[in-house]
């Protein structure tokens, strides 16, 4: 067994530990992605089962409707800002935590690049990953 995926926000009220290994890694070219990361994309490690997630501290919320059409909710520090984590309403079993937020960033091993049709040229990701214009079949962050 790995050991766990520990992490949190920059000032530390808020901490997870995500026993298992991630479903899904991916960058995310979407315009909320864009938006809330400040650059060209978000990167993101997603899970299955929420059981396997351990959380210390009170995060805020906030709901958006995404480019799926299914409203995802992204969770924050209150206290320094970070984004943490994100969960969706149509996969409630689904987990997924921000690159960033690990402790060991090293750990992020991106697969794909989701919502490629709506990245920018100066956004310069690994050409060999592969990319889709939308979110594939079998992946669900």
């Amino acid at each position: 067994m790995s050991k766990a995926f520990t992490g949190g926000c920059a000032c530390a009220a808020i901490r997870y530990e995500i026993s298992g290994e991630p479903a899904f890694m991916n960058h995310c070219q979407c315009q909320d992605c864009q938006r809330r990361s400040g650059t060209g994309h978000g990167s993101y490690l997603t899970f299955m089962g929420r059981k396997g997630v351990k959380l210390e501290g009170q995060a805020a919320h906030c709901d958006v409707v995404g480019d799926s059409g299914n409203v995802k909710t992204h969770s924050f520090c209150p206290a320094c800002g970070s984004p943490v984590y994100l969960t969706f309403a149509a996969m409630p079993d689904l987990f997924t935590v921000h690159a960033a937020s690990l402790d060991d960033p090293g750990r992020f091993k991106p697969q794909a690049v989701t919502y490629g049709i709506r990245g920018h040229a100066w956004d310069d990701l690994d050409p060999a990953l592969p990319k889709f214009d939308k979110m594939p079949p079998a992946a669900s962050s």
